[in-house]
């Protein structure tokens, strides 16, 4: 859903999305425009099961980092995005912002599209563009498909199919996740 029509500044953002009426909205900022983040428990129990994996994965292999859900956004060349789960390690920012947007991007973002639609895609491509851009790894999850595409910065591209394995590149070597395990029976 957009919330407005026009381009805005990233001030003008962060003015906005800080009105006492939106306090209890999540926002985010691609391309110029404002975009509410919608509310979708269905989303929110597939990324809860990837944020799950990755924390139990971090955790029993002692790797320092923050595992982040949808209220946790990131600041990306001046966007702000509020990816469905997200990683970064310690060893780029020691400690999470404890208000706003985080002002480093993750190191591993994913965002989960549904229901997916043309402006969802739109607004996925320009996300892609930055998240790459700031070197940044990203996982798209297709609940309607049962796939994810899979993004590494100076990668190829891959889609990945409900009999496949994800697993966590060059930021989380070593972990793995049955795609037919991010969604619900």
């Amino acid at each position: 859903m957009v919330a407005q029509e026009r381009v805005y500044t990233a001030e003008e953002f962060e003015r906005f999305a800080n009105l006492p009426e939106n306090a209890d909205r999540l926002f985010e900022f691609i391309g110029g425009e404002i975009v509410e983040v919608p509310s979708n428990a269905f989303v929110s129990a597939i990324s809860i099961t990837i944020a799950f994996f990755i924390k139990l994965f971090i955790r029993e292999h002692n790797i320092e980092g923050f595992v982040t859900g949808e209220a946790g956004g990131y600041m990306v060349f001046g966007e702000r995005y509020a990816p469905d789960v997200a990683f970064i390690s310690k060893v780029r920012q020691p400690e999470l912002a404890q208000e706003g947007y985080n002002p480093n991007p993750p190191d591993l973002a994913v965002e989960v599209d549904f229901p997916s639609t043309h402006a969802s895609q739109s607004k996925l491509m320009i996300k892609l563009a930055y998240y790459l851009a700031a070197g940044t790894t990203v996982r798209i999850v297709y609940p309607e498909t049962k796939q994810v595409q899979v993004y590494a910065p100076g990668q190829p591209p891959k889609i990945l199919g409900i009999n496949d394995t994800l697993d966590g590149g060059d930021v989380l070597p070593g972990f793995t996740l049955a795609v037919k395990d991010i969604f619900p029976a």
